[in-house]
């Protein structure tokens, strides 16, 4: 991701004023890589994401053996009750079995452990947002949860001038509303995604929507990192044109809602993955 980032950082500063045809061509063809490594980045974390629903599957069948050994086990002492003496291998297994639900338990608790911080992580993030951000108009400023990611979307009105890259101050307060929460989570990663309307545009420094769109988000990643103190090393920025819609591009009403910025907050999967490894380790240890 540092790698990514300082390229990235490169090709943007570049960006921002005119440069050779050579040059131009170079920077857009980094920001074509951009675009692929972010495809690729998503695609891993919706690869995370699936692991972590086949993990609760599992979980839930886990739960499923528990009850029907507990109804075993039930069975089973209710057995010795009838019987003057049990066998050696009798006894041995209804050890066996005991140990059995007991680790399986202990399992579960573990994941469900590791479920639960990670969802409690995500709604006090929820809530942190919508109070600090306050009363702002919902057309402006969207927040919702998909997978235990947020997504903050910021409208292009609010944020840019028509075919500008320069974010106005009204826009900055609410930047810094938001860059607020981010520092309060250090351990969650932000990406900054920039998304624009099928008209075409061609300015000076500005060839095409996959330059206005990575320039923007660029633009706001500036921000957060020099005026707003957020750590560089958490945040991807990149552009996604025109081609990430969220309505059809058939009315100037629908173009504006498509023009947009979103701010992803995303928890570090890995350090979910330590969580249920060190609730392992402690129910191997309980063991």
């Amino acid at each position: 991701m540092k790698k990514s980032l300082l390229i990235l950082v490169a090709a943007s500063l570049t960006l921002g004023s005119c440069v050779s045809k050579k040059k131009y061509t170079a920077i857009q063809l980094s920001n074509e890589t951009l675009h692929g490594k972010l495809d690729e980045a998503n695609r891993a974390l919706d690869a995370c994401n699936s692991k972590v629903a086949n993990m609760q599957t599992s979980n839930d069948h886990l739960r499923d053996q528990v009850s029907e050994m507990s109804v075993t086990n039930q069975a089973l002492l209710n057995n010795v009750g009838n019987m003057a003496t049990l066998s050696t291998q009798e006894a041995a297994n209804l050890e066996k079995s005991l140990e059995n639900i007991k680790e399986k338990d202990l399992q579960i608790r573990s994941m469900q452990d590791a479920l639960t911080k990670k969802d409690s992580v995500t709604l006090a993030l929820v809530i942190s947002l919508k109070s600090s951000l306050g009363n702002l108009n919902d057309t402006d400023v969207t927040i919702n949860v998909e997978k235990s990611v947020v997504f903050i979307s910021l409208s292009d009105k609010m944020l840019f001038s028509s075919g500008s890259t320069t974010i106005g101050p009204s826009a900055k307060a609410v930047l810094a509303k938001v860059a607020t929460v981010v520092n309060d989570k250090p351990n969650m990663d932000v990406l900054i995604e920039g998304h624009t309307d099928n008209v075409p545009i061609s300015k000076d420094c500005i060839k095409d929507n996959w330059d206005l769109s990575v320039m923007r988000a660029t633009a706001i990643t500036r921000v957060f990192t020099t005026e707003l103190g957020v750590d560089p090393s958490r945040i991807t920025a990149g552009g996604r044109s025109q081609y990430v819609p969220l309505v059809e591009n058939d009315t100037p009403e629908h173009r504006a809602q498509n023009r947009r910025t979103r701010i992803v907050i995303l928890p570090k999967i890995d350090q979910f993955y330590d969580m249920i490894e060190d609730g392992l380790k402690k129910a191997e240890g309980e063991n």
